[in-house]
């Protein structure tokens, strides 16, 4: 599923005519019966008004997404379609914080646009339901033709889910000596004590630790009257010597398969700096031999992030591929939420392999280019193909996509079709849902834009700032006038992330990056 990161613009062929008939039989043909992307809530293309429409499923006769045929029986590739794995990660930005905080500039390579975007909340409605609300916006930049287009996703939140099956979670602890730094195990030690108090008397810890062998201290333990039990384990905590981050995930992954409980919520939650120096240091090869308990069990694992020098792109590896995602903590305050609040809210799974394609119309849109979910794409005509891993998302998340999009000059209708797919985490039955942009939907400039989306790109103008693309966002704005929108967001907003945000880019201002 992944590709090397990669700056591509798409540029849209002019001469692409697709039958609506076609369009409607691939939209209808989705999914257990086809009836989700009938039921698209928010007038998800189809029929004769479908245009452009998702990838074909894979196998299809005529080729699907391979090809397209005009109206002379000549094939395009289609260039239309960009498709990715949804994502909520979110340590990327996190990380990016705390080092400038240091007054120290980032790594480029550790900037992913998506988990400074991601990292805020947004505006889009709930379904009432389980999946996904689909919301398509857009606004104009100072750059001719070019525009910034949003794709928002939502799931339910925490409160409409009612009362969520138990978790079974796994603690995987790095104790390694790098863990005795402020703001790592003694941040990890803290929240769990406090997470360990919040969790219901139905849900199950068990915890490993590693540093150059792993250990089990502690099985799978029902809460109930053992939390005396499951605190004095914590408690016990204490650094030694390297970091075999290898043995810690594979002995995690076996304790949970251990004490595995059948109707509840599985996971294994990686607590490290992610600075492996013994043993098995390849995310893949890790990944390989706990691969049963991912695929067979459904075992997720959350990876969470700590410690000035981070390990950054083997754990966000183990993450994505072992179907979960990270953050990054650097402060009591972001431990305690984590793993107080956020946690324990959203322990339950509301999709699994949920993939997004968003579908450019060739009569309005000259060019696109997604920004950022470079390791996250999917091949276009793996879209449908159940087996082609996505993301696994659970209540109370919104994941948003943006795109730069220039449209032909005077272009007037349809914009984009976008389309998300996942499976349900208990059956795997495949569902659907979609929305659409017009061009005549576009705000005319990014401050007539609702505040959210103002802060969606001013994140990933922040981003791009960091990492210094090849091709930059259109429109770029100077970090001095990056600070001003970060503050008056803030203010406007009174959000203390956005405050948080604010200061980052202060932070990176004097740098004088």
């Amino acid at each position: 599923m992944k590709t090397r990161r990669t700056h591509r613009t798409h540029r849209i062929p002019r001469l692409f005519v697709v039958a609506a008939a076609a369009t409607a039989l691939l939209l209808t043909g989705c999914g257990a019966d086809g009836s989700d992307a009938d039921r698209a809530s928010d007038g998800a293309a189809r029929g004769s008004e479908a245009f452009p429409a998702p990838s074909a499923p894979r196998g299809d006769t005529d080729g699907g997404a391979d090809k397209e045929t005009d109206e002379d029986g000549r094939t395009a590739a289609p260039d239309h379609l960009s498709t990715f794995a949804l994502d909520v990660d979110t340590a990327s930005y996190g990380y990016a914080r705390r080092t400038l905080t240091e007054g120290q500039r980032p790594d480029p390579s550790t900037i992913r646009p998506e988990e400074f975007v991601n990292s805020f909340r947004q505006d889009y409605e709930r379904p009432d339901g389980n999946g996904f609300s689909v919301t398509v916006d857009g606004a104009r930049t100072g750059v001719d033709d070019w525009s910034l287009v949003r794709v928002g996703l939502a799931t339910r939140t925490a409160e409409q889910q009612g009362e969520r099956p138990p978790a079974a979670l796994t603690f995987v602890i790095d104790v390694s000596g790098s863990m005795a730094e402020p703001g790592r195990l003694d941040l990890a030690r803290s929240a769990l004590g406090t997470m360990t108090d919040r969790l219901r008397d139905d849900d199950s810890v068990a915890l490993v630790t590693f540093s150059g062998e792993a250990e089990t201290v502690l099985p799978m333990t029902r809460l109930g009257d053992h939390r005396d039990r499951v605190h004095q384990a914590i408690s016990g905590l204490e650094p030694t010597d390297s970091t075999n981050l290898g043995a810690g995930v594979e002995t995690g992954y076996a304790t949970a398969v251990e004490g595995l409980r059948e109707g509840a919520t599985n996971r294994v939650v990686l607590v490290s700096d992610a600075l492996a120096n013994t043993g098995d240091t390849d995310a893949d090869s890790i990944l390989e031999r706990i691969s049963t308990a991912r695929r067979e069990h459904g075992i997720t694992l959350f990876g969470v992030g700590v410690g000035s020098d981070y390990g950054d792109a083997l754990m966000e590896r183990l993450a994505d591929k072992g179907d979960g995602h990270t953050t990054y903590v650097s402060t009591e305050d972001e431990a305690r939420e984590v793993f107080s609040t956020d946690l324990p809210r959203n322990i339950d799974l509301t999709a699994r392999d949920a993939k997004a394609q968003v579908a450019f119309d060739p009569e309005t849109v000259a060019e696109f280019r997604l920004i950022g979910y470079d390791d996250r794409r999917v091949a276009d005509d793996d879209f449908r193909d159940d087996r082609v891993d996505g993301g696994e998302v659970g209540p109370g998340h919104t994941v948003t996509a943006l795109y730069a999009v220039r449209t032909e000059p005077g272009a007037d209708g349809r914009l984009a079709t976008a389309t998300v797919r996942w499976l349900d985490p208990d059956t795997r039955t495949p569902h659907e849902n979609s929305g659409r942009l017009e061009t005549g939907a576009l705000h005319d400039r990014l401050t007539d834009a609702p505040v959210r989306f103002q802060v969606t790109t001013t994140a990933a103008y922040f981003a791009d700032a960091l990492r210094r693309p090849e091709i930059p966002l259109p429109d770029a704005p100077s970090l001095g006038e990056l600070r001003e929108t970060g503050e008056r967001l803030a203010n406007e907003t009174e959000d203390k992330d956005v405050r948080g945000l604010a200061d980052a880019i202060d932070d990176a201002g004097r740098l004088d990056l």
